[in-house]
């Protein structure tokens, strides 16, 4: 049997039947199977005819599709309910993704985000929109990966001043306030970050908090549903990478193991970074390169390794100290905990722990296709075991010799001073 009209879908809020347009009320009286969830069925099942199938979709959102399907080919007409624009972080993207769009009408109504930003009476047009409402994430944690439930939303506010959120039962204001606070923001009052949560909009208890300190925020108990406003003060380190090799916590005097800045900013060149890159940080020192891979690639994640626990200790510092959300470190000799990493898309080798060999055939086989592998060197047995090994891989290669001279003031005139010269080896493999 051919399927009959199109599903609709209709974004309804908690004022219910009042706020929805003459259209969606149409289809309503109009349908033979109506579908949501048990809040949003409450909210208008007084108004539906008798006849009226109605479906819980609550822990059955799998079957949805197909209870469309079934109910279309019987040639009755199908509702499918679901909360403000159901294309804004809704159900209709996934909908439309399985039945295809000529299968589903859409009628908006106000986001609950537009709602929250007409009650703050602020614009909202210049606002990312992030959710975490899914299944509990858990507490945020420094180092946290991508699989974290509140990564995105983390990235979200790391990369934008103002973010708007949907919120769930487990990933409360409360706990965005927590992971805020555990990732380096500041806790003050009117400084750093402000959180703005409106709660059971368009009911009798509607409550609003507007701009909140992360300390109070993260004490309180809100009531559900809510969204939250995310403000924060622009960072004092924007620059993406080219940080004075003064202004990373290092192993003091100046022996401790840091890539210099002209070095690194080479390094970061030639590794070529995709704002999504995964990035692998061996010999991580105190983090410089990684940590300016992980700002250069906004939407990857750089996962470094330092077998010394100091120089891990400054590295940690320094990704708090700059706010680098996206960068997880472990303390170790590679290739310990490389096993558990994804494949790269890009590696800087900055020490080796004497694997150097075995590391760049590991590298080379878990490397990305196009993926480059990037090592410093500042002697020639490191270089000649390196172009060894990459020759030996079939592996494309090329190297620079850097040699740069810093000026130093000598009385009340300037020298020269020259560094120490770096070999920078760049590789990639063929593609097959």
């Amino acid at each position: 049997m051919k399927p009959s009209e199109p599903c609709t879908l209709v974004g309804i809020l908690d004022d219910g039947w009042g706020g929805l347009s003459d259209t969606a009320r149409q289809r309503l009286t109009a349908a033979d199977v109506v579908i949501g969830a048990g809040r949003t069925l409450e909210l208008v099942r007084q108004h539906l005819p008798a006849s009226a199938v109605l479906q819980d979709m609550d822990g059955a959102l799998g079957q949805v599709p197909g209870w469309i399907v079934t109910a279309r080919e019987a040639g009755q007409r199908v509702v499918v309910l679901a909360t403000g624009d159901p294309l804004c972080h809704g159900i209709a993207s996934w909908l439309t993704g399985r039945l295809g769009p000529e299968a589903c009408e859409i009628l908006p109504t106000a986001s609950t985000l537009q709602l929250a930003f007409a009650r703050f009476k602020q614009p909202w047009q210049d606002v990312k929109i992030a959710s975490c409402h899914s299944t509990d994430a858990g507490d945020w944690y420094v180092g946290a990966t991508p699989e974290h439930g509140l990564y995105k939303l983390m990235r979200a506010i790391a990369l934008h001043p103002r973010v708007a959120t949907f919120t769930g039962p487990e990933n409360s204001p409360a706990r965005l306030a927590r992971a805020l606070l555990t990732a380096g923001y500041s806790g003050q009052s009117g400084d750093d970050v402000r959180l703005s949560v409106a709660c059971r909009l368009l009911l009798p208890e509607e409550q609003l908090f507007p701009e909140l300190s992360l300390l109070d925020a993260a004490k309180m108990d809100f009531p559900e549903p809510n969204v939250v406003l995310v403000e924060r003060s622009p960072d004092p380190c924007e620059a993406a990478f080219g940080l004075e090799d003064l202004e990373y916590v290092q192993r003091t005097p100046e022996q401790g193991l840091i890539t210099k800045q002209e070095a690194r900013a080479l390094s970061l060149a030639k590794l070529r970074l995709a704002p999504d890159a995964i990035v692998w940080d061996i010999g991580a020192g105190s983090g410089s390169v990684g940590l300016e891979a992980a700002r250069l690639a906004p939407h990857g994640h750089v996962w470094a390794i330092e077998k010394n626990a100091g120089d891990a200790a400054n590295a940690r510092a320094n990704a708090a100290r700059f706010k680098v959300g996206n960068y997880t470190l472990a303390e170790g000799k590679a290739p310990t905990h490389m096993d558990a990493w994804p494949d790269p898309d890009a590696v800087f080798i900055g020490g080796s722990g004497g694997e150097l060999a075995a590391l760049i055939r590991l590298i080379l086989d878990r490397l990305k296709p196009r993926g480059r592998l990037v090592m410093n060197f500042v002697t020639l047995e490191n270089l000649a075991t390196a172009t060894h090994e990459l020759a030996a891989a079939g592996a494309t290669w090329d190297v620079v010799q850097l040699q740069a001279s810093r000026s130093q003031p000598i009385l009340d005139m300037h020298r020269m001073a020259a560094q120490n010269p770096v070999w920078i080896v760049s590789a990639h493999k063929e593609m097959k």
